[in-house]
Order: structure tokens, then C-alpha cells, then sequence
């Protein structure tokens, strides 16, 4: 069960997320993705555009891992070390805001590898 919030403002229909879902059920919790290879290495330094690819590929690993999808997420939490860069390519990650999750953006000075320029958290609402 998943209920997109709407306050009726109308900001609202131009963004790719909710300002809120209801749900109810059994959740998952990711861990910060980043953009790192099947090795463990980062990929993309200096290219937000490869590092943010990268991040909802390595998310949909997880996703498919538990047995879920991109339509299952209720919120995203996203951290850049450059939000004039993210901001700039909202058209790609808002690509993957299935059914209008919640959402919030957030400015770091760094995360924990210095090469790192994004970091991808969510929830996510798991099929009965």
C-alpha cells in the first residue's frame, strides 16, 4: 500500500518527487550508495554525471537483490559534494523517481572518499 501525499500547491506538479508517502508493510533501508566498480573502486571522479549514473545502477542492484524495484521506493536521501552540478542534471536522477517517492537533496563538503561527489540512500516499500 503506497499513498503519494498532495499539500494542492502548484510547485507540486512540476517536480519529480512527493513531499510525502504513506505506507504501510515491510521496509528496506539502504546504506549510502556510491558510485564504485564490482571492485569496489570509485568510478567517475570529477564526472557527477558518471558518478550519479552509477549510484542508481549500483541502487538497482540492491533493489533486484530484494526482490523489489524503482516504483517500490518511498524516499530518497541524496548527498553531493556539488549541488550546482547535481541541480544541473536533475532531468537524470529525476529518471529515477518512479511514482513520485519523497525526497530531500542535501550539500556536503566531502563523503568519505575524497573522489566521491554523491551518495544515494533510500527507502524502500517491499511487495507482500
Amino acid at each position: 500500500m503506497r499513498t503519494v501525499v498532495h499539500v494542492g500547491k502548484p510547485w507540486e506538479q512540476g517536480i519529480e518527487f512527493s513531499l510525502g508517502v504513506i505506507s504501510a508493510g515491510r521496509f528496506l533501508h539502504t546504506s549510502g550508495i556510491t558510485a564504485r566498480d564490482p571492485k569496489g573502486n570509485v568510478i567517475g571522479a570529477g564526472d557527477i554525471e558518471k558518478q550519479i549514473r552509477q549510484c542508481f545502477a549500483n541502487m538497482h542492484d540492491v533493489l533486484k537483490a530484494a526482490k523489489c524495484d524503482w516504483a517500490d521506493v518511498v524516499k530518497y536521501t541524496l548527498y553531493t559534494t556539488d549541488m550546482d552540478a547535481f541541480v544541473r542534471h536533475r532531468a537524470l536522477w529525476g529518471s529515477y523517481f518512479a511514482d513520485k517517492p519523497a525526497s530531500t537533496l542535501i550539500g556536503v563538503n566531502r563523503l568519505i572518499d575524497p573522489q566521491m561527489m554523491v551518495e544515494i540512500e533510500a527507502v524502500v516499500h517491499l511487495p507482500e
